[in-house]
């Protein structure tokens, strides 16, 4: 593609990096088949093409953002298929993230609109404070739903009817590996996890001791600013990406680390690209990158180790399952690990199956079923009805953003990777197969 950018602009380095990017796009097109928005609404303005095209525009000219402009960046799921898919290698990914930047600095948002995702940036991130706020959603949901419509009926339905109590493991401090010590890692504990299903950081901690792994949940980690990134608030996240780096550097200077294991999809795809996002900050840029060196999800890192002996499956209550894998969008497009976590389920005993049109997103993506609630929704019952068609027992997935969404539509149980994988190898059964 042909751009057009003044010296003066390509002296910014984040101009310059679009510029790279634009110039591979090839308008071929393969993007269009597979993007969520384009095969919904069929308007080439909102696929990867048309985007690209309106971000161009928007950069080469120096304006701000328009209403247009801004309604089809916001369509944009960043489930990063359109990356999977382009045989250029066009960093689809950089380019809308520093298109949202220039939108939330350029274009003045509707009142509710900007309230809305000023409270999701301030609450989500924060556990004590986002557990009140579902609690209180949770008790008010049979008054206010009957009034309520569009974006606060999707953040009232996404309330659950009951909080699992907060879990102790989710507190900064060490847990002893089981036998001889093998390695040393940190586990990011997160923020909306430890709040939705904190079950998920446990099964992890159990895992990785059975194997041998010390696991240290660092002080002053918590949000890795993956949910303010993608939001288009620059600054917000960095000031959370320096915080989990800062905690995360005093581990690495003490006694070491051999990894940082994620096992929320969307914070890893984030925290693995810690390096270039912070690549022009000279105090740093370094530490950002061995950061991201070190960034691995728990099924990556599972596969390296020795597998576990599976318990018996009488004594664990353990038949045999058919389990429909549903491959969040950060891990096989924007991590691109796509065989480990269907290997650890099949050797963990369950019959796995694939999903059709598994490349498609399930509309989490973030605050996404929030802030775009009917295209989610769409998103939602295309990816259930496909799931349904497995007749599975188990919905298996990675990312805790899909749990809430899939089973929000379906019956059928939702259960993270490792909590499966734990129970197999000796652990408790997940409560929602209770």
């Amino acid at each position: 593609m042909q751009t057009n950018f003044s010296l003066a602009q390509l002296a910014d380095p984040n101009i310059e990096e679009a510029e790279s990017i634009l110039r591979k796009c090839v308008h071929c097109g393969f993007c269009t088949a597979t993007c969520p928005t384009y095969v919904l609404l069929g308007d080439e303005l909102d696929s990867p093409r048309g985007r690209i095209y309106l971000i161009k525009g928007m950069l080469e000219e120096g304006v701000a953002a328009t209403a247009e402009v801004t309604k089809h960046l916001d369509r944009c799921l960043s489930c990063l298929s359109c990356m999977t898919t382009c045989p250029s290698g066009v960093n689809y990914m950089h380019l809308v993230d520093h298109a949202r930047n220039h939108v939330e600095h350029t274009y003045k948002r509707p009142l509710f609109e900007r309230l809305l995702r000023n409270l999701l940036s301030y609450l989500i991130p924060r556990p004590f404070w986002f557990r009140g706020a579902l609690n209180i959603a949770s008790l008010t949901k049979p008054l206010v739903k009957p009034f309520v419509s569009g974006r606060v009926k999707a953040l009232v339905d996404l309330a659950p009817k009951d909080l699992p109590a907060a879990s102790v493991v989710d507190q900064p401090q060490t847990f002893k590996a089981v036998g001889k010590k093998k390695g040393r890692v940190a586990l990011l504990s997160g923020c909306a996890q430890t709040v939705l299903a904190p079950s998920i950081n446990e099964a992890t901690v159990r895992l990785l001791t059975r194997h041998g792994i010390e696991v240290v949940i660092a002080k002053g980690v918590r949000c890795c600013g993956s949910l303010v990134h993608h939001m288009g608030k620059e600054t917000m996240a960095e000031q959370q990406m320096k915080a989990a780096i800062q905690g995360w550097m005093t581990e690495i200077d003490g006694e070491g680390l051999d990894a940082i294991i994620t096992n929320a999809s969307g914070c890893g795809t984030t925290i693995k690209d810690y390096g270039f996002m912070l690549r022009n900050d000279p105090d740093w840029a370094e530490r950002a990158a061995k950061i991201s060196d070190l960034a691995k999800d728990i099924t990556e890192y599972l596969a390296e180790l020795e597998p576990l002996t599976l318990a018996d499956k009488e004594e664990q209550d353990q038949p045999a399952k058919i389990v429909a894998y549903h491959a969040p969008c950060s891990i096989q497009h924007g991590q691109k690990i796509t065989r480990q976590p269907k290997e650890l389920l099949t050797g963990a005993g369950f019959v796995v199956r694939d999903v059709p049109e598994g490349h498609l997103c399930c509309g989490s993506a973030g605050t996404y079923n929030i802030m775009q609630p009917e295209l989610a929704e769409k998103l939602r019952d295309r990816k259930v009805k496909n799931i349904e068609t497995l007749t599975p027992d188990i919905i298996a997935t990675g990312n805790i953003g899909c749990q809430c969404q899939i089973s929000s539509g379906t019956d059928i149980p939702v259960v993270h990777n490792v909590e499966l994988i734990d129970w197999a190898t000796g652990g408790p059964k997940p409560e929602v197969l209770e």
